[in-house]
């Protein structure tokens, strides 16, 4: 059971991504938001692999793991940020992000089941597809989605699920082969770091200047990416990637109810049905009888 609620607290983590950018500052785009997320955390979370590594001596170094996995995981990461923007750019963010949060689980199970041969279990599909309807209802899909759908749009909004299950596979591939939580994830974050950081030349980052500016950067680097992150390989060394995937849809259900708290945002009727759905759908997951499903040794 550890590992799933690892894996609930990196999605509620997750979560407070859109209500720390609804406190910085107003001139902060989307776009340089996310990039400084990644550049920031993503160093942050290297510096903090290199220093588990050192102190603890056990799993395998970052120089050992092997390169193109990195690589891969990193470029995924780093491609997530604009496909995402671009999706929620063109078909508003309730079909860019309900289209991403929905196929994420989807494409890793596909992955998992193409490229590593483990197929999802039958309570996977079931609990996935709760979960799924859960996040179209609570986005108000077919209630915002009536002024034409851009397909370019819908490609970006495939192009970040797939992005995303991508870098979860990477990660899963790094913890199986022996490395440590923080040793997986910081080295396809501070690659993701690396290959963005020169990116930030493009963007308009005035905003740092600003006190909301760099505490919403601290918020957004420490919990959001660093603890988040970390939180989520460790739950992945146990569980299936696809698991993961759909465990972490408890985003955007966090994300309403901050809104709710926080921001004086409203749920509508059918929101608050897709709350309840797709809560179901994680507890079938997380609460298969009297165990948790654990990948094979």
């Amino acid at each position: 059971m550890r590992p799933v609620l690892f894996v609930i607290v990196a999605a509620v983590c997750f979560s407070t991504t859109g209500t720390a950018q609804a406190y910085g500052p107003d001139s902060a785009s989307a776009a340089a938001v996310g990039l400084t997320r990644i550049v920031a955390g993503g160093g942050l979370l290297a510096l903090v692999a290199w220093w588990a590594a050192g102190r603890s001596g056990v799993g395998t170094p970052p120089t050992r793991l092997p390169l193109w996995v990195v690589l891969l995981g990193g470029a995924a990461v780093l491609a997530y940020q604009p496909t995402f923007f671009a999706g929620v750019g063109l078909n508003g963010v309730a079909v860019g992000a309900v289209v991403t949060l929905g196929a994420a689980p989807a494409f890793t199970g596909l992955l998992e089941w193409l490229v590593i041969r483990r197929r999802p279990p039958r309570r996977w599909f079931i609990a996935t597809g709760c979960a799924v309807i859960g996040v179209v209802l609570l986005g108000g899909l077919f209630d915002r989605a009536d002024g034409g759908i851009s397909l370019a749009g819908i490609a970006a909004s495939l192009g970040a699920a797939l992005s995303y299950a991508v870098y979860a596979l990477a990660a899963k591939r790094l913890l199986d082969d022996g490395a440590s939580a923080t040793t997986a994830i910081g080295s396809i974050f501070g690659t993701a770091a690396l290959m963005g950081a020169p990116f930030l030349l493009l963007v308009d980052l005035s905003w740092l200047g600003s006190a909301a500016g760099l505490a919403m950067v601290v918020w957004l680097a420490a919990a959001t990416v660093a603890v988040a992150y970390v939180l989520f390989a460790i739950g992945l060394q146990s569980l299936r990637a696809s698991t993961v995937s759909t465990l972490t849809l408890v985003e955007p259900m966090a994300a309403s109810l901050l809104g709710v708290v926080l921001l004086d945002e409203r749920l509508s009727t059918p929101g608050w049905i897709g709350l309840v759905v797709l809560l179901g759908g994680v507890v079938l997951l997380a609460v298969p009888g009297r165990r948790v499903e654990r990948v094979p040794a």
